[in-house]
């Protein structure tokens, strides 16, 4: 006899696990706009690709005579799978069952789909939508006792951001655990208008105060994306599932491997005519850097990460001549570039990144220094910047800075790791130095100033005589940097860097570790 009646038998409650929480609440799902656990994996990966793990887990019941009376599924379904013909790990609450806590499913399922990315250093996704904790005060009165707060596995999930690529999408309300499990990624993702994050929901919120507050009012992604909690906002779950993709298609599968080369369908040796105009000859003028970014990597290649937050920086991934690398570059229509305590904190994160996975660090910057006032002290700027530079000079993959525009005080020390040799290019509209004038010269020249009989024209002569010693030619003839180049010519040499940089890179752990600052 074979085993025909047992596979039916198996097949019979998985079908009934694929029911999830049943019609009624996959219907309420469908209605508030999400989608459901098995279509997100579904839409996620490749068509076909998905092998569950643990199909039929979850809570049953018998009759006297062994016969199975109900299954509830747990509330987490885990995998693997394919995204573009890759393998990849895949962790999906099920929010149709018990709101997708962790109450709702095994607590095991969320330390297994953790160490099987691990141990077969595969990326790991994980589609959040619940608390996904426990220890409420349903489970008090069920236990009998409270419970000291832990979560069996967090060291899996810290090692995880050492090893493999991790990507968290909030596509529904997280709170507690379950934020923290879309905080711990790499790259983290909301659903605007459907997705909320909270260290606690308005239901715990609104007893604490007068104001009521609504759902996205408390924890939308009109506020996460702005404060660095969370990388990017999707206008959909699909467009959520379009940047995961794409995410990953620039790093390799774990730190033992090597982001891979594509297709290269853009000529290195391209001048960009239009920036020998781009960068305006007043100081105080600002221009665009995105359109600068996207003209000189492979066309359509560049892919922002964390665009409406730390604005003053723009980071993102691209490709030269096939080759994956990272993107930072200054945004002078955001303080002109300075940096503030959130742009530290994103250089600091991005560059974390860059090194973790072995991606060289492209940097066109036009940085005047940190910024000033009273709200940079209350921010605590200098200890995010010095966290960023720390960051920076740890780093051992190639850099290549471009200066096209200022780089003043400590802050432009960040421009390149100097601890190591980078390749240093700058514009023919490069200004450096430890101060700008305006503001130095009078800190400077104090007494001088004071002492002559017309002030306002002693400034003037120090700044006419302080501007002609800062032509960019005077500091190339104390070789200061390697060269300064025709702004035309900057995408042929980035890509001459990209292939000097790709035989360099090497695989394995980096040489400090990831931190979700």
């Amino acid at each position: 006899m074979g085993w025909e009646k047992e596979v039916e038998t198996l097949r019979e409650r998985q079908r009934l696990a694929r029911q999830m929480g049943g019609p009624e609440r996959l219907e309420r799902q469908k209605a508030g706009g999400k989608l459901n656990v098995r279509e997100r994996v579904e839409q996620l990966l490749d068509p076909g690709s998905f092998i569950e793990v643990g199909s039929i887990a979850g809570k049953s019941s018998y009759d006297d005579e062994g016969n199975l009376v109900s299954l509830t599924p747990a509330s987490l379904v885990i995998g693997r799978g394919q995204i573009a013909g890759r393998n990849v790990v895949v962790a999906g609450d099920d929010f149709t069952i018990r709101g997708g806590t962790n109450e709702g499913s095994i607590r095991d399922k969320l330390t297994r789909v953790e160490t099987m990315a691990a141990d077969l250093r595969l990326p790991l996704l994980r589609l959040v939508d619940g608390s996904g904790g426990g220890g409420s005060a349903g489970t008090m009165d069920k236990d009998g006792h409270s419970r000291v707060p832990g979560y069996l596995g967090w060291d899996l999930v810290v090692a995880n951001l050492n090893t493999v690529p991790v990507i968290g999408m909030a596509l529904g309300s997280t709170a507690g655990l379950g934020s923290a499990r879309v905080c711990a990624s790499h790259y983290s993702i909301m659903v605007k208008d459907t997705s909320q994050l909270f260290v606690a929901g308005p239901p715990v919120v609104n007893r604490l105060g007068a104001h009521q507050y609504e759902k996205n009012e408390l924890g939308g992604s009109q506020i996460h994306t702005r404060n660095g909690a969370i990388d990017d906002e999707a206008e959909s779950e699909e467009d959520a599932f379009r940047r995961a993709r794409a995410f990953l298609s620039y790093l390799p599968s774990s730190v033992h491997g090597l982001p891979p080369r594509s297709d290269v369908r853009d000529e290195a040796k391209r001048n960009v005519d239009w920036l020998i105009d781009a960068i305006p000859r007043e100081d105080r003028k600002v221009y665009k850097m995105r359109p600068i970014v996207e003209a000189l990597v492979d066309e359509g290649s560049f892919f922002e990460i964390g665009r409406y937050w730390g604005r003053g920086v723009i980071t993102g991934f691209a490709r030269l001549d096939g080759w994956p690398v990272a993107i930072l570059a200054s945004d002078p229509m955001h303080y002109g570039g300075a940096w503030t305590a959130d742009a530290s904190r994103k250089v600091a994160r991005f560059t974390q990144l860059a090194q973790l996975f072995h991606l060289p660090i492209v940097h066109l910057a036009d940085i005047p220094g940190f910024l000033v006032g009273l709200d940079a002290e209350k921010t605590a700027t200098i200890r995010h910047g010095v966290a960023a530079l720390t960051a920076i000079q740890q780093t051992t993959v190639p850099w290549c800075a471009v200066i096209v525009r200022k780089a003043y005080g400590v802050a432009a020390a960040g421009h390149s790791n100097q601890s190591r040799y980078s390749v240093r290019y700058c514009w023919p509209s490069m200004k450096a130095g430890s101060l700008p004038l305006e503001g130095g010269i009078e800190a400077a020249f104090r007494k001088e100033i004071e002492a002559a009989p017309d002030p306002q024209a002693k400034i003037a002569e120090l700044r006419e005589r302080l501007q002609r010693l800062g032509s960019p030619f005077r500091t190339l003839e104390a070789f200061a940097y390697d060269e300064m180049i025709d702004p035309r010519e900057t995408r042929i040499l980035l890509c001459e860097f990209a292939n000097l940089a790709a035989p360099l890179r090497e695989p394995g752990p980096s040489s400090f570790g990831y931190f979700p600052i």
